[in-house]
């Protein structure tokens, strides 16, 4: 019988080790933390965003850079496919209002104990607390608690993450040894991140408050959506869908009443305002709630004549000093460089070794695209990886 090893127990990992044990492999998964899937179970915290239910095209189109390289592997295991996957595995899913689909329990813990209990029905052996780091000749070297020990195998697929969360298990250890062997990796960045402010003191009284119902834009992206005022800066979904275009230095405007025109709010403005105060006067002509109206305060630029201030309500400039560090982002850019796998995503130095995952140099803003892809490749590996260990065999 062919062996593989699959070094990490993320999404990605669990799925290859699925494909090789389908194909009639003996499977090991060998993962570095005491238990699988760590970073998979913190986004089930939230609801567990596997995926997102829309036109493919549109899909795709959230992988910007890497679509190319992604549509082959998505296109076979896409968001129907993802969903049918959940569903296989004794899980409810459902689409909520904006197409994301969710487990209908809310959470990822049921949905891995399935996974899991079905990898163990397979044969796949999971050795925890095993840390890769590195080769001998043929062989996966790991540090462990009972120390180094080797694991041979015919082929072996990589999914060790990005390097975001490393006390989850994406701490991105595994670069130095992947360039050391030849491959051309593309430096590790913040994706899905927050992003740092230096409010002054008035606006303490804001922090943890969501600011909803705005057009956020930076560069050519622009998305409807919320994000919340933190003490450290902005963060959130509306925050993160732009948080590429900001990282490469696109400046954030944010439109306080995108249902409304500039003239529409000059009218309003234009109403006698008595001896009401100006924050009191946005509040009732406007109905500015408190959130937007200390935003517009913070970065205004003491705009208080009628047309700057319809000017700065529908583009206020936000002023950041750049993301939140690489471990606090949802995910990462970078890795693994396209051009150091080939379509089966198998190493060019390292006949087969194949990568999948975060581990190879794609990004996409959340809402169920980061899991598809994470999926999509592990299966993409997985699979690519039992053709090469049977063809080898009838080749001989």
């Amino acid at each position: 019988m062919k062996r593989a090893v699959v070094i990490g127990a993320g999404p990605a990992g669990l799925m290859a080790a699925d494909e090789l044990a389908s194909a009639g492999l003996s499977v090991v998964v060998a993962e570095a933390k005491p238990s699988p899937a760590r970073k998979f179970l913190m986004a089930g915290k939230s609801g567990l965003n596997l995926t997102k239910d829309e036109p493919l095209d549109r899909f795709l189109a959230a992988y910007g850079n890497a679509r190319a390289h992604l549509t082959p592997m998505i296109t076979e295991f896409g968001p129907e496919a993802a969903t049918a996957w959940a569903t296989g595995l004794g899980q409810e899913m459902f689409a909520g209002s904006s197409g994301r689909v969710f487990p209908k329990v809310m959470k990822a813990s049921p949905l891995l104990r399935a996974w899991m209990g079905r990898l163990d029905g397979m044969g796949v052996e999971l050795r925890r607390n095993h840390r890769w780091t590195g080769w001998n000749g043929a062989a996966a070297v790991f540090d462990t608690p009972h120390g180094p020990t080797e694991i041979a195998a015919d082929v072996t697929v990589l999914a060790l993450g990005g390097a975001s969360w490393a006390r989850l298990g994406s701490d991105g250890a595994w670069a130095p040894i992947l360039a050391g062997a030849g491959v051309d990796l593309t430096p590790f960045q913040p994706a899905n991140m927050g992003f740092g402010v230096d409010w002054s003191d008035k606006m303490a009284r804001h922090f943890g408050q969501p600011v909803k119902g705005v057009r956020l834009s930076a560069g050519e992206d622009t998305g409807t959506g919320e994000f919340v005022i933190s003490a450290r800066g902005l963060e959130g979904g509306g925050i993160y869908a732009l948080s590429r275009a900001m990282r490469d230095g696109a400046p954030l405007c944010i439109d306080l009443m995108p249902d409304w025109d500039a003239e529409r709010i000059k009218t309003a403005l234009n109403r006698p305002r008595g001896k009401n105060s100006l924050t009191n006067h946005l509040r009732k002509v406007l109905r500015l709630p408190p959130e937007k109206i200390a935003l517009l305060m913070e970065w205004g630029g003491g705009a208080r004549d009628t047309d700057a201030l319809a000017r700065a309500i529908k583009s206020l400039p936000a002023r950041h000093t750049g993301p939140h560090p690489i471990d606090e982002a949802i995910s990462t850019a970078g890795g693994v460089a396209w051009g150091a796998v080939d379509a089966d995503l198998m190493l060019a130095p390292r006949a087969g070794v194949f990568c999948a995952g975060e581990m190879l140099d794609w990004e996409a803003p959340t809402g169920g695209y980061l899991l598809t892809a994470c999926l999509a490749t592990g299966r993409w590996a997985g699979r690519a990886a039992a053709h090469y260990a049977c063809s080898r065999d009838t080749a001989r």
